[in-house]
């Protein structure tokens, strides 16, 4: 038997309405936002991840998925949305448009070649939002703000931001510098990706889940020690503007997200998530005030965040804050011989076009069993289609909760279900 692909996973059923719920109350939180939907292709040039997200993180040197496609051409699956919209945004100029910032948000499937475990697959799906054109700290705190709002409409409680700053680009090489002298004699301790990271991205050992616990990781140089002013100004202002909006937030000064575009404001989003332990970080973000032009583009302010929709849905699951039953049905028509058919599914059809879900048997079920599946389906009403309805057009129509019965004419249907079905929802 052919078997899907390690790491991968297939939707339906309940879970499959469960994911379409929170894509769509997404998409409503992203309306109120006044963010544009933006799409960009699964695969892409193996040269924009290279130079967007960075020779030395884990997603590049370790995770990618690349080919050659038929034209002999580098490519590599998607392995995280920033880098994709940033290639967008250049090649349609969208830094031309009148209307600036520009601030889009994304939906879809990632790529990357890593252990799967518990919420961690190799095809995974990312909701995330990007903000070009802008340096002003207020974009970084509304970018903050959207995954707050998203997990307390969720129902997710204990929502913190873990914040901090890398400072601009001259106070990040400063502090670089600092970390390569202070770890210079300690190279022996460190596991071997961070004597990698040394030579590379130093700032990337303060990351470092292995060697976490070690002193010389607690007692390493602060960012803070080494900002310039108009780094803290920026910080502090991003602060300020999370208390303005009653967003809890803790200063970290050990988090540097392991992508090495960042620049100022960096942060993760959590919740007290019962049966993750300690790891309960949903999503992060920060500033990329550099990646467009690294990219290829004009010096562009950029901000944005993440969230791993699987995991977020564990949350929801673990903490009991998906909706209870999606399939709700609004009517149920049960033809009951095979010469009632050609009717009933002109009555369904004309149901579905004026905004009703509607089902009919498909299986020759007898009226008993009818009745058992549309107590299974939830539905609303039952229509029940013999010779007499159809010969008088006069149809039999049963509230399936509270078991009354009603004639209706069938010029008078959509009148007495827009009534009665929005009346039973109120």
């Amino acid at each position: 038997m052919i078997q899907k692909p390690k790491g991968t996973y297939d939707v339906y059923g309940k879970y499959g309405k469960n994911l379409l719920y929170l894509r769509d109350l997404i998409q409503a939180l992203m309306e109120k936002y006044h963010y544009q939907y933006i799409r960009t292709p699964m695969f892409e040039s193996s040269e924009l991840y290279h130079r967007g997200v960075g020779e030395t993180t884990d997603i590049v040197s370790k995770e990618t998925y690349d080919f050659l496609d038929r034209g002999d051409r580098k490519m590599t699956l998607r392995p995280e949305g920033t880098a994709g919209v940033v290639r967008s945004f250049i090649e349609n100029k969208m830094y031309g448009e009148a209307s600036q910032p520009i601030k889009c948000w994304y939906y879809g499937p990632m790529y990357r070649y890593e252990r799967p475990q518990s919420g961690r697959f190799r095809e995974f799906y990312q909701f995330g939002v990007e903000v070009f054109g802008t340096d002003d700290p207020l974009a970084d705190a509304e970018v903050i703000s959207i995954p707050v709002n998203l997990y307390k409409l969720l129902g997710l409680k204990g929502i913190k931001v873990n914040i901090n700053t890398l400072g601009d680009m001259e106070s990040r090489k400063q502090y670089r510098e600092v970390l390569l002298d202070y770890f210079k004699p300690h190279l022996d301790c460190l596991c071997e990706d961070c004597k990698k990271r040394y030579a590379t991205n130093p700032l990337r050992i303060l990351d470092c889940k292995v060697d976490k616990d070690l002193d010389i990781m607690k007692n390493a140089p602060k960012i803070s020690d080494y900002l310039n002013d108009i780094s803290k100004t920026h910080f502090d202002k991003v602060k300020k503007y999370l208390e303005a909006m009653n967003i809890e937030y803790t200063v970290d000064e050990s988090l540097v997200r392991g992508l090495d575009y960042y620049t100022h404001t960096v942060f993760e989003v959590e919740a007290s998530v019962e049966g993750f332990g300690s790891q309960n970080v949903l999503c992060g973000g920060g500033r990329y005030d550099s990646l467009v032009e690294t990219i290829g583009g004009p010096k562009t302010a950029g901000v944005g965040f993440a969230t791993g929709i699987e995991r977020l849905m564990t949350a929801l699951e673990y903490e009991k804050k998906l909706p209870g039953n999606l399939d709700n049905l609004d009517i149920y028509i049960i033809p009951m011989r095979d010469n009632e058919k050609e009717y009933s599914l002109n009555l369904l059809n004309m149901l579905r076009m004026n905004g009703f879900s509607s089902e009919m048997d498909m299986l020759n079920r007898g009226i008993k069993s009818n009745f058992k599946q549309a107590d299974r389906l939830n539905s609303k009403y039952v229509i029940i289609i013999g010779e007499n309805e159809i010969s008088s057009n006069i149809l039999t129509i049963k509230n399936n909760q509270t078991k009354d019965e009603f004639k209706v004419s069938i010029d008078e249907l959509i009148t007495f279900f827009d009534e009665n079905i929005e009346d039973s929802e109120e």
